[in-house]
């Protein structure tokens, strides 16, 4: 009965009860961990740093952000201060995509088989085992046949051994839990083994969604839980003794604990962290957000102070889920995007990504001396300029029954020190499983992006130029098949910042349309910079400001704004603004009570614990009232808020002839609860 609910707004005025408190927000993208610390009582970032992701051990590259924020806190100031850590985070987002987890058992109580078909488990997950047992209630929520103990016992004995978590669902659960209750518990009993029940996660009807949902959150349970030890490490180490938290996709914050046995909730929580800290940054309450990173641009829409949530839940890798999260528009398009050519040499960017050459150049300086040598090829080649590395922060070489014989032998191969991939995978069948290795995250491609080619133009200079400079050589020589001038390699990387300003443009506009409008010549003309088709000129403009975050956007949305004539806002620490909305998120919880009334003067109150009968409907709707408020803020503590405020809102249907709330059809009772994180140890 549970649903999540955005307000960004009230970070504001909620934090005004936190005084002398110091919140450190952290945010691990694809190339950055960053940190931010908040002044609570100030209400102003008082120190930011960032650090290479690691994703071999996401624990180092924390470390690091948060030892360099806390080390740049002003004179006084130590890491006993901090009283709240908040972490936003695309782990789940990126396994849900990848296809990684845990193996899990999928039980369902009361379904026939095309209802577990349905499910779409099987086509996910064709290795996942799903076993059926006789349970489930009605619409009403009563018992409609007895929960099958022996059946379930002889489905722990098949499957038991073979599982590390389990899904339950049951039909009409979200009428009666009761079932989902009493599978977990024999399952705890049995197994020990983490059980992730669909009701925990969702309100809604559709079984089958929820069961999927189910099996999604079961099979995060331990990445999530790997990225928890590891903040949890780092804030032991720096004597950092208070409450972790972790963003969610709707914007909102939940005890770590509390999001370890629900991970599927952070799924787009970084993109979520990304409008909280724009907001917050920006003061703006009405504006189209747009996120740079290294992997993706997210896009987000304010309108008076909050954002559009998907009501039908965040869709990931094909499958929607029935977690509420924002709307959110995602392209593979970010700093570290991968620049290749088409078959007739058009330039393409993304949207892979790969790690900058610039950047592995400045952590190895070998690799200058590896471009060189594909220079002096003057055979060319396009694997010329392109490395692979271990992960960083890996330790040691992963292997498995998953992988093919292939993989295992290049696998084998890779170090963590960066090595020619021309002399690594030296046969087609070799680049594919090294391309395999890549899509499983066992091992990181290194080759020229958009981040080499600023600073091939002076516009960026965190890493190696003169190894970009050489990996744009290597591309325009593989383009034009000879040896490029220094113009031509200035104008080579022109042309990629271009078209990075002309892709961030198009999904612009295709936001501030609310439609994605493919291959409009009209578009394509105002964000190539052109302006014009024919005897035409053509502006279309958002009218609202487009506020924008991370860490390359000053790089290229001058820019953006000039073609599209719109007012660009950076706010001050723009490139942290994911730890920022981390750090001054709120914790919010909607609890839904539902009434029927029968016509007959009997009212069915549905609520979390079960079904109810009343005989009347303004007992009814006291009734629920109460048991709403009482729920949505047992909730919010129970994920970590310290004191909350409850709104209550009714949608009430009635029959034809009513003349008061005895002729009441159906009643939705909502109460939100809002609060900030308590931050008392």
């Amino acid at each position: 009965m549970l649903a999540g609910a955005f307000t960004p707004a009230d970070s504001h005025s909620l934090m005004t009860q936190a005084k002398d408190s110091y919140f450190i927000g952290v945010d691990t993208g694809g190339t950055y961990t960053d940190a931010a610390v908040i002044a609570a009582r100030d209400h102003k970032v008082i120190a930011s740093a960032k650090a290479i992701t690691t994703k071999g051990d996401f624990a180092i590259g924390v470390a690091e952000a948060i030892s360099k924020a806390v080390a740049s806190l002003p004179q006084g100031l130590k890491p006993q201060h901090i009283s709240l850590v908040s972490v936003s985070t695309t782990l789940a987002t990126n396994a849900v995509v990848e296809g990684h987890g845990s193996a899990v058992g999928v039980i369902l109580a009361g379904f026939d088989t095309r209802m577990a078909e349905r499910t779409g488990i099987a086509k996910a997950f064709p290795d996942m085992p799903v076993e059926i047992i006789a349970g489930g209630h009605d619409h009403n929520g009563d018992e409609r046949v007895a929960l099958d103990i022996a059946g379930l016992d002889t489905a722990l004995s098949r499957i038991g051994n073979k599982c590390d978590a389990f899904a339950v669902a049951a039909t009409f659960a979200v009428r009666n839990p009761e079932h989902e209750h009493q599978i977990r518990e024999i399952i705890t009993n049995r197994t020990g083994k983490p059980v992730t029940l669909s009701t925990e996660l969702s309100s809604s009807l559709d079984a089958p969604r929820r069961a999927l949902t189910a099996a999604l959150n079961a099979r995060l349970i331990s990445h999530i839980s790997l990225l928890i030890e590891a903040v949890g490490r780092v804030m032991t180490g720096l004597k950092i003794v208070c409450p972790l938290m972790i963003v969610k996709g709707d914007g909102t914050l939940a005890l770590a604990d509390t999001v370890a046995k629900r991970p599927i909730e952070t799924i787009l929580s970084g993109p979520a962290a990304s409008l909280v800290g724009a907001r917050w940054l920006s003061g703006r309450k009405d504006f189209v957000m747009s996120d740079m990173g290294g992997t993706t641009t997210d896009l987000g829409v304010l309108k008076d102070g909050r954002p559009r949530v998907s009501d039908e839940g965040a869709e990931v890798g094909g499958w929607r889920t029935m977690v509420k999260a924002i709307d959110v528009r995602t392209i593979g398009l970010g700093g570290d995007s991968e620049i290749h050519f088409e078959a007739n040499g058009a330039l393409s960017v993304g949207p892979q990504r790969i790690v900058p050459v610039s950047l592995i150049a400045e952590r190895f300086p070998e690799v200058l001396a590896m471009l060189d040598s594909d220079i002096a090829d003057n055979q060319g080649g396009s694997m010329h300029g392109r490395f692979v590395v271990h992960p960083f922060g890996a330790t040691g070489t992963v292997t498995g029954a998953e992988l093919s014989a292939r993989e295992r032998e290049i696998l084998a191969l890779i170090t963590d020190r960066p090595q020619p991939i021309r002399k690594v995978a030296v046969s087609s069948g070799a680049q594919r499983a090294l391309g395999a290795l890549q899509r499983k995250g066992l091992v990181q491609v290194c080759g020229f992006t958009p981040s080499d080619a600023a600073h091939v133009l002076d516009l960026q200079a965190n890493w190696s130029k003169p190894a970009a400079e050489k990996a744009a050589q290597l591309l325009v020589r593989f383009r034009e098949m000879k040896m490029p001038s220094p113009e031509r390699v200035k104008a080579f990387c022109e042309e990629v910042w271009s078209d990075v300003v002309r892709l961030t443009g198009r999904v612009i506009l295709d936001t501030s349309l609310g439609q994605k409008t493919g291959g409009d010549a009209l578009l394509d003309a105002v964000c190539s910079g052109r302006g014009a088709i024919g005897l035409t000129r053509i502006l279309l403009t958002p009218t609202v400001p487009v506020v924008a975050v991370g860490g390359p956007v000053k790089i290229y949305y001058g820019e953006v704004g000039r073609r599209l004539g719109a007012e660009i806002v950076f706010p001050e620490f723009c490139d942290v603004a994911n730890a920022v909305g981390a750090a001054t998120g709120v914790v919010s919880r909607s609890v839904v009570i539902t009434i029927e009334g029968d016509g007959n003067g009997l009212f069915r109150l549905h609520g979390p614990e079960g079904t109810q009968s009343l005989g009347s409907g303004a007992a009814a709707l006291a009734a629920g009232e109460d048991l709403a408020r009482k729920a949505a803020l047992a909730a919010v503590v129970k994920m970590g808020a310290g004191r909350a405020e409850v709104k209550i809102s009714i949608a009430k249907s009635y029959l034809p002839d009513a003349v008061d709330d005895n002729g009441l059809l159906k009643a939705d009772i909502t109460a939100e609860a809002i609060g900030r994180p308590d931050t008392r140890s």
